[in-house]
């Protein structure tokens, strides 16, 4: 896994997260969740993690999802 940024929920995101996840970050935020999202990256694709218990990533097949942590 590579660290990715972090940065504060409700700010602009960093260039380095990719667009494909910048809308479902944005939804995320809609739901008024604070915290901080922490972007990596695992296998080559990047995941957008939220303090609040949120992860933001694109699938194998390429779709985008956004979900409460499983545990």
């Amino acid at each position: 896994m590579q660290l990715g940024t972090r940065w504060a929920a409700g700010s602009e995101a960093p260039a380095s997260v990719p667009a494909s996840l910048r809308a479902a970050i944005a939804e995320v935020e809609t739901k008024g969740f604070t915290g901080h999202w922490t972007l990596t990256w695992l296998e080559g694709r990047a995941i957008a993690e939220l303090d609040a218990g949120w992860e933001v990533f694109q699938d194998r097949s390429g779709e985008i999802i956004a979900r409460p942590f499983e545990d």
